[in-house]
């Protein structure tokens, strides 16, 4: 069986299949399009403004706007 390092750790076939799982079990996919490269530089300011993930980035900033609408 191949294991993958993964922080320190080994990764295995096992440990995706339970990564798998949880996430069917208990995420939803929201897709996005963006012009080419924009993608990269949105990432990079994410990291620049100290966020782990583009992904906890973009769900803030959704929280944030329906939150500045529902105060007008």
């Amino acid at each position: 069986m191949k294991e993958k390092e993964v922080q320190g750790m080994a990764y295995t076939e096992a440990n995706k299949k339970a990564t798998i799982k949880y996430m069917k079990n208990n995420l939803d996919d929201i897709k996005i399009r963006v012009p080419k490269g924009r993608r990269e530089e949105l990432k990079e300011q994410a990291r620049a403004l100290g966020y782990d993930s583009f992904n906890s980035f973009v769900v803030e900033a959704i929280e944030e706007k329906i939150d500045r609408e529902k105060k007008k």
